[in-house]
């Protein structure tokens, strides 16, 4: 049976496009590492100044834009635009290959670049979101977008790796530009009404600050941010390694891994798949606080594992799939939560201050784990980080968050 919010129009094209972007989006995760390693020859600290450079701008940007789009008045024409630069920017790594003249530079200002774009769409994302879906379907709408991006978790590994094995990384990359072109042509056809701007009389200063004492003064959204902070604090010190690890401490071909972490994606869609009856079964907040452990849990095996390719793939199987089964059970349950909770009338800056905090860890953790990597050793350096993420978790003992059983009510907008 087609699911109700695939039959109306506004959702389905706005699905559609987000799915077609998140497929590429995979081919390049694996592809750009891929090249830094392999082709450029990168190191651990330039890796993690590769992952860095990608996640900058969510520190940088990320509370002006969310001031500045609670101003725009047509935020999808925005959000086709930038589709349109993503592609432009993503595309000039293959040409630059084909003329001879990559290097690792400019894969620091091409990432920059893209994470700069994503701010400005990820924003906005959440205003046509909410326009799409009606508040008693955020679950649902929630489920097909993350159920979306755990099948491009399946396939987008899995092609990329054999796309980059044919034709090599940097070409590869040309997939993930023509599924931004096909996200704008989607975001074309998505007809909705935003909510409406409110003129904003006050200074930027006392702006910018709105989102923040939104956050960090919500009893509800204060715990849901500083957990998930601190899981991507680490993660990202982990995910700034692995592939140096795998492939090189390991042995894995690129080709294998994308099959590898391909199949073990399955746990993304079986995640996408329960994680609304889990959160009705026990609640948002416990099936929150569950995601936060068994997405980082299964990251552990990495290091451990030793034995020859069919152990080291079966392990990285493994790991993919309970960790996607995780972080999917996680995004959902939260992301509902936090659209219920926040207000239209400031739903950019908030959503601007969270992630703000949320993403703009995530260089930091980058460069942590590119330091600690070049310090105490890549393998040593896993173990830390992943102890470091379960500690996640712990932000949400003394919350409402083990007792919140359905999406909370909008927080008073009296104080902003």
């Amino acid at each position: 049976m087609i699911p109700s919010l695939l039959r109306r129009g506004p959702f389905r094209n706005f699905w559609l496009g987000q799915t077609i972007s998140v497929f590429g989006d995979q081919v390049t995760l694996l592809a750009v590492p891929i090249v830094a390693v392999l082709v450029l020859h990168a190191e651990a600290a330039q890796m993690g100044l590769l992952t860095a450079f990608g996640l900058l701008p969510h520190l940088l940007f990320s509370l002006p834009a969310g001031v500045w789009l609670d101003q725009v008045r047509n935020r999808r024409r925005l959000m086709i635009v930038v589709d349109l630069a993503r592609a432009l920017t993503i595309g000039s790594i293959p040409l630059a290959f084909a003329l001879n003249a990559l290097s690792v530079a400019q894969l620091y200002v091409v990432t920059f670049i893209v994470g700069t774009l994503a701010v400005a769409f990820d924003i906005s994302w959440n205003t046509i979101f909410v326009a799409v879906a009606e508040r008693d379907e955020y679950v649902q709408a929630n489920s097909l977008l993350n159920g979306s991006r755990s099948l491009a978790f399946v396939g987008g590994p899995s092609v990329g790796g054999v796309l980059i094995q044919l034709f090599g990384a940097a070409y590869a990359m040309l997939l993930d530009a023509v599924s931004f072109v096909a996200s704008a042509f989607f975001l074309l056809r998505t007809r909705a009404d935003e909510p409406p701007v409110e003129p904003q009389s006050e200074g930027l200063g006392h702006q910018l600050a709105v989102g923040m004492r939104f956050i960090f003064g919500d009893r509800i959204m204060r715990p849901t941010l500083l957990s998930v902070a601190t899981v991507n604090l680490f993660n990202f010190g982990f995910q700034a390694l692995v592939i140096l690890y795998v492939t090189t401490y390991l042995g894995v071909s690129p080709g294998a891994l994308g099959l590898a972490l391909g199949a073990g994606a399955v746990g993304g869609v079986a995640g996408a798949l329960t994680a609304g009856r889990i959160g009705h079964r026990i609640g948002l907040g416990p099936a929150y606080m569950l995601g936060l452990l068994l997405f980082p849990a299964p990251l552990i095996l990495v290091p451990i594992v030793v034995g020859p390719l069919p152990i080291v793939l079966a392990m990285l199987f493994t790991v993919e799939f309970l960790s996607g089964l995780g972080v999917m059970i996680l995004d959902i349950n939260a992301g509902a939560s936090i659209q219920a909770r926040t207000p239209d009338r400031i739903r950019g800056r908030a959503m601007g201050a969270f992630r703000f905090v949320n993403y703009g860890i995530r260089p930091i953790g980058a460069l942590f784990g590119g330091f600690l990597g070049a310090t105490i050793g890549v393998r040593e350096t896993l173990f830390v980080v992943t102890i470091g993420a379960l500690a996640g978790v712990l932000w949400t003992i003394r919350s409402p968050l083990p007792g919140l059983r359905e999406m909370p009510d909008p927080a008073s907008t009296e104080a902003f």
